[in-house]
């Protein structure tokens, strides 16, 4: 569909979910004239028949939100962005079924032995509409695949490679701090399972990008115990202007869970290959220990030769601090994929199937100069 320096047309778009990664995205095809959205579905009852640049928070594009699924299937669109919580396999090989390419910031990621049924049915669903799927986001999805493969390009041997998230609660509210078990009892979050946790099987997916781009296999992953942090003051938390709930959320209070690190590690040939850190936490302050995080990043380590470091974090906002771009970071490393995977052959594309990106719509006349 792209020739030349651009589209021939604008990619006929559908939003699908309007979370804080839904609206980010729609705020960009609102600005880019490389999309043409035409179509977003909502889940909650509240929003149907909102205008869908009010739900976004930059006001009226003429398009009114449904939450009629049948409506979204019926459309005629290059490409659906998929953007809930956790993936529906029947909803994404309908879409797919009925010629709609699909691009996912839930996943699945890659066909791992825990994903490969799930590939399966998307790639016959691929087949019977002739129809392209992929998986992206920021981790899973870039930071924990795609940059370090392409940090690993600067290396003569590799090693190991760790991939440290940071994220930083108190600096960017989340809706998410109670579903990781921030505010529970050192012993009750031990003793139940953990949102970080159930979401190894997707981390798994970006270690496998990795190692198949180092031609290894993995042989197992193993889960190191949790360390946590605990308040050692009440720490209250409040919402933003762009979340569903803004104002004051709730506190985590002294003695519970105010921090957590997650770590996971590949094997390959018997020895560890790649780890994964998940650093999550309330702050930096009036916790115990003090790991002292910083700011929300992503950090990348390649042991080997040379060894090289990378650090992804946002540059600051209006007010000297830098902001948590998360959830924007997710939608677009979804969105800008959607060119290349509506040009893809029928069936899963993954990162390195789709190789460097064309990036339509991004560079417009700066009004200010």
């Amino acid at each position: 569909m792209s020739i030349g320096t651009g589209p021939v047309r604008p990619y006929r778009v559908v939003q699908w979910a309007t979370g804080s990664v839904g609206r980010a995205a729609i705020r960009h095809f609102a600005q880019n004239p490389a999309y043409e959205l035409v179509g977003v579905l909502v889940f909650a009852e509240d929003k149907v028949g909102k205008d869908a640049g009010e739900i976004a928070g930059i006001g009226p594009i003429g398009l009114a939100v449904t939450g009629d699924v049948d409506h979204i299937i019926d459309l005629d669109v290059d490409c659906v962005l998929y953007a809930p919580l956790w993936p529906d396999i029947d909803a994404i090989c309908r879409l797919l079924r009925t010629g709609k390419n699909v691009v996912t910031t839930t996943g699945p990621y890659y066909p791992t032995a825990t994903a490969r049924g799930d590939f399966a049915r998307i790639e016959k669903a691929c087949t019977e509409g002739s129809s392209s799927f992929h998986g992206g986001g920021i981790h899973p999805g870039y930071a924990g695949d795609l940059l370090p493969l392409t940090l690993a390009r600067l290396s003569s041997r590799v090693d190991r490679v760790h991939v440290h998230e940071v994220v930083n609660f108190r600096q960017e509210p989340s809706k998410y701090i109670e579903l990781t078990g921030m505010g529970k009892t050192p012993d009750r979050f031990r003793s139940e399972p953990t949102l970080l946790g159930a979401s190894v099987p997707y981390f798994a997916q970006s270690m496998a990008v990795i190692a198949e781009g180092l031609s290894r296999s993995i042989d197992e992953i193993t889960v190191d115990e949790i360390e946590i942090a605990t308040a050692t003051a009440d720490i209250h938390y409040a919402g933003t202007d762009t979340s569903d709930i803004p104002g004051v959320w709730g506190v985590v209070k002294a003695g519970t869970v105010a921090g957590q690190h997650h770590k996971w590690t590949a094997w390959s040939q018997g020895t560890p290959l790649i780890t994964f850190h998940a650093k999550y936490t309330m702050g930096d302050e009036d916790i115990e220990p003090a790991w002292n995080y910083g700011h929300s990043h992503y950090l990348l380590v390649i042991a080997g030769d040379p060894p090289t470091e990378l650090v992804l974090r946002a540059g600051a906002g209006p007010d000297g601090h830098p902001v948590y771009l998360g959830y924007t970071w997710t939608a677009m490393a979804a969105v800008n994929t959607i060119p290349a995977v509506c040009a893809a052959a029928p069936g899963p594309v993954g990162h390195l199937d789709l190789g460097l990106l064309r990036l339509p719509g991004l560079v417009q006349p700066n009004p200010g100069h």
